[in-house]
């Protein structure tokens, strides 16, 4: 007499979840603090979003301030100085994204190019060092290089050309800070795209190689078309992000240059309502920003779809 199978044939056994547990317990405690830092300092703030629709009192605390509405929004609407930040935050993140998404693809394409492993190595350690600087450091950094009293203006000084301070200058504020963010973020970039590199299958190169493909019809048809999900995964993000352009670096810099040029929602946050004690204001506004970043990532997505990608999500 034979007994009826458990499971269909070919497919394993659904584990119990009590099982998978035990076998997965190692991997949960490693995660376990990742999750409660992402639990307390992501997900309980929400809670203060509500702040957003009140005249909130820190004396009497979020449960009896008196209820206001929308009329923080109809300030935020109608503050010019608001518009500005928004301005400032979307195209300064627009000039990042055209000037600094790209650099890290071009670096680990070449990178992977290097045949020593040693060199490889050294160069990795030295693009990714800055990303451990703090914006402080990195900022006192570019301070020493092109400030009024930096190496570039001690040269040109001395050969009689004049100087130019570039660290105060309000036209070029947009190309500095992305270039601060090139030379801090760029090497840290490339970890994704080298990954990406690895996975794909040598055995392409070898036989585009063997039919008279040179290195770059190889990059056009082989490379990058590997690269491809990868990098529209990390542009949904980008746009996804987009109003969060930074707040250390402009909050640090944002006196030299002024609030006309270094205001970002961030920092209109902070100055317009934490900094003023107005904070339900503040919270209307990193409401708004939060909406429209979510909206930004959905679109994005959807385009990723309509390219035949996969995107951040596929139902």
């Amino acid at each position: 007499m034979t007994t009826a199978p458990t499971h269909q044939a070919g497919r394993p056994a659904r584990l119990n979840w009590r099982i998978r547990l035990r076998r997965d317990r190692s991997l949960i405690l490693m995660t376990l603090p990742a999750v409660v830092l992402l639990l307390v300092f992501n997900y309980a703030p929400l809670f203060g979003l509500i702040t957003a629709f009140q005249e909130y009192d820190p004396l009497v605390g979020v449960w009896n301030s008196p209820l206001a509405g929308f009329d923080q929004f109809e300030r935020l609407f109608g503050d010019p100085l608001f518009w500005g930040a928004v301005r400032n935050t979307l195209y300064l993140s627009f000039v990042q994204l055209i000037l600094f998404f790209p650099i890290p693809i071009a670096l680990a394409l070449l990178l992977n190019s290097v045949l020593s492993q040693r060199i490889r190595n050294f160069i990795q350690s030295v693009v990714y060092l800055p990303h451990f600087f703090s914006w402080v450091l990195a900022i006192t950094i570019f301070q020493q290089m092109l400030g009024g009293a930096g190496a570039l203006n001690h040269f040109l000084r001395n050969n009689d050309i004049g100087t130019w301070d570039i660290m105060t200058n309000p036209d070029t504020f947009a190309l500095l800070v992305t270039a601060q963010v090139i030379w801090k973020e760029a090497g840290w970039g490339i970890i994704v795209f080298l990954a990406a590199l690895a996975a794909i299958n040598t055995d392409l190169y070898e036989a585009a190689a063997a039919d008279g493909a040179g290195p770059w019809r190889r990059l056009w048809h082989i490379t990058l078309p590997g690269l491809r999900g990868v990098i529209v995964l990390l542009l949904v993000l980008r746009l996804g992000n987009a109003l969060s352009v930074g707040f250390e670096q402009f909050l640090i810099q944002r006196n030299a240059v002024g609030h006309d040029a270094a205001d970002v929602l961030d920092t209109f946050s902070f100055y317009y309502g934490i900094a003023t004690g107005d904070y339900s204001y503040g919270a209307a506004a990193g409401l708004f920003k939060s909406v429209i970043s979510l909206l930004l990532i959905w679109g994005a997505n959807k385009l990723a779809h309509a390219f035949g990608e996969d995107g951040l999500y596929r139902k």
